[in-house]
């Protein structure tokens, strides 16, 4: 079997089963190339119980689109141990129940689509098919859309569809490349959150913006409502539009 990606629909069968038990566990956690979301990082830094700033400095690496300029936050590499996830023991993933979107459609890939008349967004999806993978196995044949359901995945694609809107809206608006204060100030409010919750309470990051006072409370406690306000202040501050938040 050679690597390729073939499409698939909801409904299309899919033999395919991960268990320690396979030849292959953990194979798909080495020789990464892995671009993790805000979400992605959220749920992770949370689960380890430890600030964005840390797990950003001890679990991964940052690049810049070549064209785009925009922030790509990868695991770090370690070639010790074969480039493998840093989060991976031999037991399998540290973080099982708050592993990235990517980990838990694999061996599929997703792609999406958006409506301009009604908005709605269309799902693609592939299946990936790799030399290292031994758990294509016909006995174990459910649907796509079964498969999803296990994996969980519905809400990490919501909240990641929010970044692809962004970005969708940044090659509107400013299709060059981001640089500089610019590159940084969307690094900052999508991916560093506790730093970005230090700079709006300590050095007054939103004093030009009239915010209600329950919305402020609310950003400094929960880190998701943070997030969504993180979105709609790059959408504010970078592309001009006005400044709404539904929190």
């Amino acid at each position: 079997m050679s690597d390729e990606m073939l499409p698939v629909g909801l409904d299309d069968p899919m033999g395919f089963n991960c268990a320690p038990e396979n030849p292959c566990f953990n194979e798909c956690c080495r020789d990464l190339n892995q671009a993790l979301t805000p979400y992605d990082i959220l749920r992770m830094k949370t689960a380890l119980g430890i600030s964005s700033g840390k797990f950003l400095r001890e679990y991964t690496s940052l690049q810049h689109g070549p064209e785009s300029g925009l922030p790509v936050i990868t695991f770090k590499p370690n070639p010790a141990t074969g480039h493998a996830c840093p989060l991976v023991s031999e037991d399998g993933c540290t973080v099982y129940g708050d592993r990235p979107a990517s980990c838990r459609m694999y061996p599929l890939a997703r792609a999406i689509a958006r409506d301009r008349e009604t908005g709605k967004i269309r799902e693609f999806f592939a299946m990936i098919e790799e030399d290292h993978c031994e758990g294509f196995d016909k006995k174990h044949t459910i649907t796509v859309r079964r498969w999803l359901e296990g994996q969980d995945v519905a809400e990490h694609n919501r909240q990641n569809d929010k970044l692809m809107e962004l970005i969708s809206l940044k090659n509107q608006i400013r299709p060059g490349k981001l640089e500089g204060a610019d590159s940084d100030l969307f690094y900052l409010a999508l991916y560093d959150l506790d730093e970005f919750r230090a700079q709006i309470q300590t050095q007054g990051l939103l004093e030009d913006l009239d915010i209600p006072g329950s919305l402020m409370e609310k950003i400094g406690a929960d880190d998701y409502a943070l997030l969504d306000f993180g979105i709609a202040w790059v959408k504010y501050m970078l592309f001009g539009r006005d400044f709404k938040v539904d929190i």
